[in-house]
């Protein structure tokens, strides 16, 4: 009976799900051809030993002392969301790709679609999986692929998408049918540049102390090292701008010696501001396919501000905690809805 009265309720479940699709559809003109995907996590209040998925992780809310759910999400081009997943809290974001592109297929069939994510998102792995099956995709890329494209950097031919925003399509180095959107900002220029100066200055007073420091006392080689490396990856954005140096002196304590290392600072002023886009979507420019990551950049964006106002979490029980999420996902799909319509109406820019 039991078995009898899930099989109703999925069936009844996915009825709904379909109508309500087609609904928004005829209200709003909502289109399904761009599927945007990104992860939210949301922490709990109080210890949850008996719910599996609160577990530590990374956090988003600047809350790694509790533990959490991480929740992924998607929605249509225009920010309408169309459905979710509940992850372990301790689950990285490039795992759930599958998971998530099967589940939406299993729901609203295998149509000609595009998913955009962010490059939190990106493996070999799944660039093959969205390959499969001919999946298309418009995905960022890893900041250790825009080495590669270091010629078209330096080229003149970029085209103004936006103000203070350039970009240029680039063939995929492996000469494939994959193509990279290279993209500049001019503000995130100069956000770049001002954060690797305040870095740059940071660990090299510090190198400077520490050095002095080697000097007027006899400190032991393998603290000093240890010191260093702990510094260093604190300070990841500009570490790998200087080459430290720790060794024995004569009478076997640690002399400290640093310098910087100019390719690597030329390099740091030529890529601030630039970021990469990979795609295999070949019947769109390079201002479209831009737009569309700008799309998931903005939907993220308020999906971690606080749109689900889902945060934090106080039930304990695995049950109620899925149920608390249901709740807000209803109430968001529903404010999205009335935000619709007050747009439609005039009444909502």
């Amino acid at each position: 009976m039991r078995a009898v009265c899930t099989a109703r309720w999925i069936n009844f479940c996915r009825t709904r799900r379909l109508w309500l699709k087609h609904r928004l559809r005829e209200l709003f003109n909502l289109e399904y051809d761009v599927l945007l995907y990104d992860v939210t996590s949301t922490f709990f209040e109080g210890q949850v030993n008996a719910n599996p998925l609160a577990q530590r992780g990374y956090s988003r809310d600047q809350r790694s002392d509790c533990k959490q759910v991480c929740i992924g999400l998607v929605v249509s081009r225009c920010g309408m969301p169309l459905g979710y997943e509940v992850f372990a809290g301790n689950t990285a974001d490039v795992t759930t790709v599958e998971h998530i592109v099967e589940t939406m297929e299993a729901r609203d069939g295998k149509s000609d679609r595009i998913w955009v994510m962010d490059r939190g998102m990106v493996s070999e792995e799944n660039i093959e999986f969205l390959k499969e099956e001919e999946r298309r995709y418009i995905i960022g890329a890893t900041k250790s692929h825009l080495k590669k494209f270091e010629q078209q950097l330096l080229e003149a031919d970029w085209h103004t998408v936006h103000k203070g925003v350039e970009v240029k399509l680039c063939q995929s180095p492996a000469g494939d049918d994959e193509t990279f959107i290279l993209c500049r900002s001019a503000d995130r220029r100069k956000k770049d540049a001002a954060i690797l100066r305040r870095f740059k200055q940071k660990i090299e007073e510090r190198l400077n102390a520490m050095q002095i420091r080697c000097e007027k006392q006899n400190r032991n080689v393998q603290k000093v090292e240890r010191e260093v490396g702990r510094f260093l990856g604190q300070n990841t954005r500009a570490a790998g701008l200087f080459e430290v140096e720790v060794k024995a002196d004569p009478q076997g304590f640690a002399k400290l010696t640093w310098k910087k290392i100019t390719d690597r600072q030329d390099w740091a002023t030529l890529s601030a501001g630039c970021y990469l886009l990979r795609s295999n979507v070949q019947d769109w420019n390079d201002e479209d396919l831009w737009k569309a990551c700008i799309q998931l950049t903005e939907a993220a964006f308020r999906i971690h501000k606080g749109d689900l106002s889902i945060r934090p979490i106080w039930h304990q029980k695995e049950d109620r905690v899925l149920a608390h999420i249901l709740v807000r996902f209803l109430a968001y799909v529903q404010w999205k809805t009335l935000a619709a319509m007050c747009q439609q109406a005039g009444l909502w820019n």
